[in-house]
């Protein structure tokens, strides 16, 4: 999991912001479940970690910027060292540092999906535009709930499943 400058927030309605919060509660939640490793880039303070909160995977801050995320050598090392095939990406810009990091990444043979619910454009005019774009690459959009619901019916432990369920409800 990737989370791209996930503080940076355009103007957003008091609904919009109160639904994103608990998209990124439900990530954060979801995350800790699976053991899922994260990595930040740039601005994400909304997911940072509180003073002795636990997390269940491991949890990375990479320098730089994302447009030069495949360049970084911590999160290519990472990724080398592990046997990740499916990156899934959050934040914000789409049209911009988005789109160029998951371009990048299935031109590099990794499978992207992008949780639409916790992803902002810096223009919604572009918005479906950039979706499009990118599916045409083959990277795959979808919220939070469906990305662990996926994970839950591919996991053979009816305890997760139940946890998921719990969660989700």
């Amino acid at each position: 999991m990737v989370l791209i400058n996930l503080a940076r927030a355009g103007d957003q309605t008091s609904a919009a912001s109160g639904a994103r919060e608990a998209g990124l509660s439900l990530l954060k939640a979801g995350l800790a479940l699976f053991a899922v490793p994260v990595m930040t880039i740039g601005q994400a303070a909304p997911f940072s970690i509180a003073s002795g909160e636990q997390t269940a995977g491991p949890m990375g801050e990479l320098e730089g910027d994302a447009l030069s995320l495949w360049h970084n050598e911590q999160f290519t090392a990472a990724l080398d060292a592990s046997d990740t095939r499916i990156i899934y990406l959050c934040g914000s810009w789409l049209e911009e540092d988005i789109f160029i990091v998951a371009l990048q990444g299935a031109e590099r043979g990794y499978e992207i999906r992008l949780l639409s619910d916790l992803i902002e454009a810096r223009s919604n005019d572009d918005r479906a535009l950039a979706f499009d774009r990118l599916a045409s690459h083959g990277v795959l959009a979808g919220t939070v709930r469906q990305m662990l619901l996926e994970w839950a019916a591919f996991c053979d432990d009816a305890r997760l499943k139940q946890s998921v369920l719990r969660l989700l409800s």
